[in-house]
């Protein structure tokens, strides 16, 4: 890490040149005794600034935004109450004023100095930004060297976004108070902004230096508008051959075909990349993004086929990270993508004890409730409980060599006719695949591959992302209520006879 960059000078660096506007009013007095108002002179002095925190706005790309960020040389950033007061204002502002809000916290957290009630004044704080993001407004962080304490407890942990700084110190305890409290020094590692992107902590380390281009990307997702409805085309429904249920089962596993990360790279803009579920946990076979397919926005989760295998299937951790996506959908009133690819869930004592059966269960209910529009693309192998918590959807596309299954055909040959040598003719007979899954109402839309796409993997994720573009923009402009009833009523009534449901 390099060296301590002051408040302003990353203002400076994020915002366009000559953009910022400073928000910042005189300090309220807190009253502060003779000792204590000697050290707030000092620290003005030390720092140019009259209190621990900068707010204002600016220009991002062109962009308007408000900004609020830590100075560390005052007090070691810490907030008290005039520093609180003047943070929950700007949010306030921002959020009267329908502002994306950039927060670069760089603290040691609650000030000593004025005891109780500088420590609750993180609730307040807290409540601002939570009603800043009820109200369907970005909130993106970046967390400095040092951010701890209350500060990191508080505004420093509930960005939609949260990146942090290459070797920063990040964490709820400061070494040197648990030092004081244990004799002892806090385990080495752990409190570094590397080991929380490891765990799932913070989406991405880098120097500040890249922050206009990640928030950039981020708002190009956050604040699209989707274009008019008669500016997009139904790219149509081209004819699917009536090939075999396992030639498709067999062209889906093969290495080559494009997964999830092929369709974004070939397919999507503004992708931005989140990290795990926030909570501590990650799971490589889950992706998870921001991103937009044409001009309709949308978080999407996925299942990334290269990134699951026999040692490392799909976990329960990869659930929790795509109920987060799930979250972020309904918070910042985005459409949610979901692509199923994969093999099957875990089947393991760790995968039992961590709630497996549970976690599908909880996905389904966020899925089929959800107020977002959804869309839910089959891209390769859709095999059992991993494949079904991603499936519920306003509208399913699934590629022509997708399938969906409660098993792999070998599995349920194995139950019906105790040998997996009668699976073709078992996934003949169980519809599975994607002409017979359309006939039946599960799939809207079938992309065709000419003749695999793994064959011709730019292409065909073109194709899909055209479908994902009219699909998406489809659902932005149709009522609310309505489709929340329509997606209600498709699986109410799936699989009954007409006139039956």
């Amino acid at each position: 890490m390099g060296g301590r960059r002051s408040a302003r000078a990353l203002i400076e660096r994020t915002l366009d040149a000559g953009s910022f506007v400073s928000w910042d009013e005189p300090p309220v007095n807190v009253r502060p005794g003779p000792e204590y108002a000697a050290e707030i002179v000092r620290a003005a002095e030390r720092s140019g600034c009259d209190e621990a925190v900068l707010t204002g706005e600016g220009r991002l790309r062109g962009r308007r935004v408000a900004i609020v960020a830590s100075e560390f040389a005052f007090l070691a950033g810490s907030v008290g109450v005039a520093a609180a007061e003047r943070l929950v204002r700007a949010v306030e502002r921002a959020t009267a004023e329908r502002l994306p809000l950039l927060a670069s916290p760089a603290s040691g957290g609650t000030r000593m100095q004025e005891g109780t009630l500088a420590f609750l004044a993180m609730t307040k704080i807290s409540a601002a930004i939570a009603a800043h993001k009820a109200a369907g407004l970005p909130y993106l962080v970046y967390l400095r060297h040092p951010t701890t304490g209350g500060v990191l407890a508080s505004w420093g942990s509930q960005g939609h976004v949260t990146v942090a700084e290459p070797g920063a110190l990040i964490g709820f305890l400061g070494p040197r108070v648990y030092q004081a409290l244990y004799g002892g020094e806090f385990p080495e590692g752990v409190q570094t902004a590397e080991n929380l992107y490891r765990r799932g902590l913070v989406d991405a380390v880098v120097d500040a230096d890249h922050l206009p281009v990640i928030a950039d990307r981020a708002l190009n997702v956050l604040l699209a508008r989707p274009r008019p409805l008669d500016e997009v085309a139904d790219p149509g429904q081209e004819e699917i051959p009536d090939l075999p249920a396992w030639d498709s089962i067999v062209r889906s596993r093969r290495p080559e075909r494009p997964g999830v990360r092929r369709l974004l790279r070939h397919a999507a803009d503004d992708v931005v990349p989140l990290n795990g579920t926030g909570e501590g946990e990650s799971d490589p076979g889950l992706l998870l993004a921001l991103a937009r397919f044409g001009d309709s926005p949308c978080v999407l989760l996925g299942q990334d086929r290269n990134r699951q295998s026999i040692e490392h299937p799909l976990g329960p951790a990869a659930l929790r990270e795509a109920r987060r996506g799930m979250h972020l959908a309904r918070e910042l009133r985005l459409p949610l993508v979901t692509v199923i690819d994969t093999p099957g869930a875990a089947l393991s004592r760790d995968a039992e004890e961590h709630g497996m059966a549970g976690q599908i269960a909880r996905c389904l209910a966020e899925l089929v409730t959800l107020e977002a529009p959804t869309v839910s693309v089959l891209l390769g192998q859709g095999t059992g409980g991993g494949a079904l918590a991603l499936a519920p959807a306003d509208r399913v596309i699934c590629a022509q060599h997708a399938w969906l299954s409660p098993l792999p055909p070998e599995g349920a040959s194995a139950i019906v006719y105790r040998t997996t040598e009668r699976a073709p003719e078992l996934a003949a007979a169980q519809g599975v695949r994607s002409v017979e899954l359309r006939a039946s109402g599960v799939v809207d839309r079938v992309v065709a591959e000419h003749d695999d796409a793994a064959d011709e993997p730019e292409e065909f994720c073109r194709r899909l992302g055209s479908a994902l573009d009219y699909e998406l923009t489809v659902l932005l402009h149709r009522d609310r209520d309505e489709r929340l009833a329509a997606r209600h009523a498709r699986y109410r009534n799936l699989g009954l006879p007409p006139g039956s449901g």
